[in-house]
């Protein structure tokens, strides 16, 4: 394992998600949500497909289509349909502060359906967390908007990607992950245009720049996560993932002149903090049991 490298690839994901989302959320005040995720989908998956060939992977071995992998693919699109429109329908600040729940649910998934042990002080973490992120959504409260629990969804659906991507075969290389990953995000905006009742439209001039950007961006943050959690070790790169919130942040403030309020930022601090808690516990745990072992 290479936590250095793990950690880097990590932070510069992040800061390619954040430029993503920013022009995703651009687009989406002229063009629907779904058909985003088509083009984005299919653009992308073609990038990756390049890649595969480029550097002489096998993009049809069998390990690479059997069901754990088609299952992650599919966590995969409902998240981006959940992530897409919150971004649309939600301030980017109020996305990137409940997404930053993501590793808990990730810790949480792991011990209830990976078999890892969590004690008592990392459930009262994860519970810790979870309040933040009640205090950011406000279910019953003045300030609720039913469009942030999209967000939520998509939390879930990324928790399961990653705890996936662990059980993954090491024949399977990253750039065919990605590229099943990015064919179900087109599939998954296929199915809600189709829901919605939106047909395709043609991309306007103005917003070309904006989608290449996305596409851009979005293949380089997911590519390097990939990789990152497939050369780190997790409880060593997963905390850098909260750099995200600063990015989002500053990126909505300079942006589209978001001013996060004083309750949203309470939420996000409690869920750093109880995330971090975690991870420190984790790395501890992991010491503790290498020294027992030696």
């Amino acid at each position: 394992m290479n936590n250095v490298n793990g950690i880097l690839l990590v932070i510069a994901s992040m800061a390619a998600f954040t430029l993503e989302d920013v022009f995703i959320k651009q687009l989406t005040s002229s063009i629907m949500p779904g058909q985003i995720l088509v083009m984005l989908g299919l653009v992308c998956s073609v990038v990756f497909l390049v890649m595969a060939i480029a550097t002489r992977k096998r993009i049809f071995v069998p390990e690479a289509w059997q069901l754990l992998p088609m299952i992650r693919a599919m966590s995969e699109a409902v998240a981006a349909v959940a992530f897409v429109t919150a971004l649309a329908r939600v301030d980017l600040s109020t996305v990137a502060a409940v997404f930053q729940a993501m590793p808990l649910a990730v810790t949480m998934g792991a011990a209830l359906f990976l078999g890892e042990q969590v004690g008592w002080r990392r459930w009262s973490a994860i519970g810790i967390g979870f309040i933040g992120v009640l205090m950011i959504i406000r279910p019953g409260l003045e300030g609720f908007r039913p469009e942030s629990l999209y967000v939520v969804a998509a939390v879930i659906g990324v928790a399961a990607r990653d705890l996936i991507t662990r059980r993954l075969d090491s024949k399977v290389s990253s750039a065919v992950v990605s590229q099943q990953a990015y064919l179900a995000l087109a599939v998954g905006g296929a199915a809600l245009m189709i829901m919605s009742g939106h047909p395709l439209e043609a991309m306007q001039s103005a917003e070309v720049w904006p989608f290449a950007g996305a596409a851009f961006f979005g293949v380089l943050g997911y590519y390097a996560i990939v990789i990152a959690m497939r050369v780190g070790e997790a409880s060593a790169v997963t905390p850098f993932r909260y750099t995200r919130l600063l990015f989002s942040i500053l990126a909505g403030v300079l942006v589209f002149g978001e001013r996060p309020d004083l309750m949203t930022l309470a939420g996000a601090s409690l869920i750093i903090g109880s995330g971090l808690y975690t991870f420190l516990r984790e790395r501890k745990l992991a010491r503790e049991m290498a020294l027992a072992a030696a």
